[in-house]
């Protein structure tokens, strides 16, 4: 399913945000949350673009971060963190009007990584916001987020988008066979931006095989051997982002499997191995794995001591 806007598997999130702009109910600012590559940074740029643009000129020059209205925050690029430095200087360029378009719309990627002293920076600008201004916090979930800036935007949470959804939407508009479709909206869990990038990229696949193979290592590893892969995962603190949330789908599933739910799994090529696991670990013991990398995927926004981190991680998950 597809809208005017272009924006697959989210209709009533575009909707929504119609209606409003239909009724002059437009907000200052907007809060879209959802798992890593589930669309909220192209939701965001095409509600930009529908505020802003009359032509296709314009269209492309927001797609492709040219717009001199559209304003981004930038991530340490080691770290991932979003500091103070960079929050302080998108507000102080949203004061500014408009240079083409009707409003001056600042997006800020991965909020959620922000600590608190950074997120309180932008407060004066959500309690004062300028008239031509709109502000887009995009994060995963809203728990490393200040109540205070959380009851000063409008919140809008992307749900996983169904399996059958995404491989249509890659068969009818990205052009991918069949059955690497429907393989494809099973891996996603949900996560349509991940399954276009895959159709896309050959390699996402095999660094999903790798991932997968990682954590089954991890699982029959003694403790000396979980501690060497922690020290060597720590090194790359922004490639630990999509690991952990594949690995989530990964527990999701052996859960699934040991209850005997009818609900499809979502790595289906490890249908074998999650079935063994199945009658190895018991629900108690996933559960607790499930529970942990939750945790460790909320620390992930936070300065932390990640190899230590990691080391209680994989404590918590369970050996054969």
């Amino acid at each position: 399913m597809s809208n005017s806007w272009g924006i697959h598997g989210h209709d009533w999130a575009v909707e929504y945000l119609q209606r409003g702009m239909q009724n002059n109910r437009i907000r200052h600012a907007y809060l879209f949350t959802g798992t890593s590559s589930i669309g909220k940074n192209t939701l965001a740029h095409a509600f930009a673009i529908a505020l802003n643009c009359q032509d296709e000129r314009c269209r492309k020059r927001i797609m492709t971060g040219n717009h001199p209205d559209i304003i981004y925050s930038e991530t340490d690029p080691r770290t991932g963190t979003l500091k103070i430095e960079s929050i302080r200087a998108v507000a102080n360029r949203i004061a500014m009007k408009p240079y083409e378009g009707r409003y001056r719309i600042a997006i800020f990627q991965d909020f959620d990584h922000a600590q608190p002293r950074a997120q309180d920076a932008l407060l004066k600008t959500l309690e004062e916001p300028p008239p031509y201004a709109i502000l887009i916090l995009l994060a995963e979930s809203t728990e490393n987020l200040l109540s205070t800036i959380t009851s000063r935007v409008q919140t809008i949470y992307l749900r996983p988008v169904e399996a059958a959804v995404i491989r249509d939407t890659l068969i009818q508009h990205y052009h991918t066979d069949e059955e690497t479709a429907t393989l494809l909206g099973r891996f996603s869990g949900g996560r349509i931006g991940w399954a276009i990038q895959a159709a896309q990229d050959p390699t996402i696949l095999e660094q999903r095989t790798q991932a997968l193979d990682l954590l089954d290592g991890i699982i029959r590893a003694n403790r000396i051997e979980r501690f060497h892969i922690a020290d060597d995962l720590s090194k790359d603190k922004l490639a630990l982002i999509p690991l952990i949330d594949l690995w989530l789908t990964y527990w999701r599933d052996l859960l699934l499997m040991i209850e005997g739910s009818p609900v499809k799994v979502c790595n289906i090529d490890r249908q074998a191995t999650l079935e063994q696991f199945a009658y190895q670990i018991t629900r108690a013991d996933v559960l607790k794995a499930i529970r942990a990398t939750q945790t460790f995927q909320r620390q992930l926004g936070i300065s932390l001591n990640l190899r230590l981190a990691l080391e209680v991680l994989f404590l918590d998950y369970p050996t054969l």
